[in-house]
């Protein structure tokens, strides 16, 4: 049985590459990070399972890598964990460089110092991200890299020195670089949960207005679930190689909006340019969205756009037959309707119970 070492296992990502590699038969191990808030709640539903197990262990302590990578001794480790939000590495860039591009390099050293370097095959998670101001549209394994914020440059570095252990010492390491993928597990502060997310509260009544950057951000958007299955395959071949996983379709935020928000049942209408742009729900004419200066980023990336073509033809992955840009929008927001209505229907709950311990009457 095949082992593999998962960090970052309680994200979108983890949670998803944990039950593919459980349904392939896999023993899996995933490293969390300890804390006093429950945030386990992506992979509650396999912690049961007798072939996975958990590790406490972080990025930024080389001496809980060696303990684990050397404990565990995985075929294969998937080194997803990371601060992964670009507007806060603005906030903390050291943190950032720390985790994400130091923390490439510990595991990279914890894996040779362990003497797996010949035998344990290492996924690093790469971004689009490296791409920044863009200067090839669209976007393939062989453009060159113009990193534009905090988290970018601290990838560029994971980046490269994966290439450099492949070259210095041999070992199987390579980098995917996946463009946006999105699903129903995203985290809540991601432009795109946070639209859904509003989407189903506005259309609830629980939220007025959405406040967004830059509508006219264009992203190449994909679904997390299918994006697992490419950092498999990438660890299958018989050379290590790095790729681009994108779907090669481009979308605006504006249009991420304008789905979402008809999911939800109201279709919006857009009027206005760059800073004074708001979305109208053209049923009421109440402005439900507009822009923010708090949510423009010092540098902003603003055209994204990838080539899956080395994916297809190597990997024989193929974005068309995957979830559509149109049915992933659907599923976060079904979701996220599913969600609000509990949340009304726990207030309600609660209100009722308020009433009557003040009053003595229950609604």
């Amino acid at each position: 049985m095949k082992k593999a070492l998962i960090t970052g296992v309680t994200g979108q990502d983890g949670s998803y590459l944990a039950e593919l590699l459980l349904e392939k038969g896999y023993e899996v191990h995933g490293m969390i990070r300890r804390s006093s808030v429950d945030y386990r709640e992506r992979i509650s539903h396999i912690e049961d399972n007798e072939n996975f197990h958990l590790h406490y262990g972080d990025l930024a302590d080389s001496m809980s890598l060696m303990a684990i990578i050397g404990k565990v001794r995985p075929d294969e480790i998937y080194n997803l964990a990371a601060q992964s939000h670009v507007q806060v590495s603005f906030d903390v860039p050291e943190y950032t460089a720390d985790v994400v591009a130091t923390g490439v390099l510990r595991v990279l050293e914890a894996v040779r110092l362990c003497g797996l370097a010949d035998t344990c095959r290492i996924y690093q998670a790469s971004t689009s991200e490296l791409y920044g101001k863009v200067e090839e549209v669209p976007q393939r394994e062989t453009t060159p890299f113009h990193p534009y914020s905090p988290y970018a440059v601290a990838k560029q570095y994971g980046f490269w020195i994966v290439k450099e252990y492949r070259e210095a010492y041999n070992m199987y390491c390579c980098s995917g670089i996946l463009f946006n993928h999105e699903s129903e597990r995203r985290g809540e502060t991601f432009v795109t949960r946070k639209i859904s997310l509003a989407a189903a509260r506005i259309a609830q009544g629980l939220q007025d207005k959405l406040y967004l950057g830059n509508l006219s951000s264009l992203r190449d958007w994909g679904y997390a679930k299918d994006y697992v299955e490419c950092m498999w395959l990438i660890l299958q071949q018989d050379k290590p190689e790095d790729f681009v996983i994108a779907t090669g379709e481009q979308h605006s935020v504006r249009e991420f909006c304008q789905h979402a928000f008809h999911y939800a049942g109201i279709e919006l209408e857009f009027k206005g340019e760059g800073m004074d742009e708001v979305g109208i729900d053209k049923a009421t004419g109440k402005v439900v969205i507009e822009v923010s200066p708090d949510f423009y980023r010092p540098t902003d990336v603003v055209n994204l756009w990838g080539d899956p073509t080395k994916a297809k033809l190597k990997l024989g992955w193929d974005p068309a037959k995957k979830t559509t840009f149109e049915q992933l929008v659907k599923l976060m927001v079904d979701n996220d309707m599913a969600k609000v209505a509990i949340e009304r229907a726990g207030e309600q709950v609660r209100t009722n119970l308020a009433e009557y311990l003040e009053k003595g009457i229950v609604k």
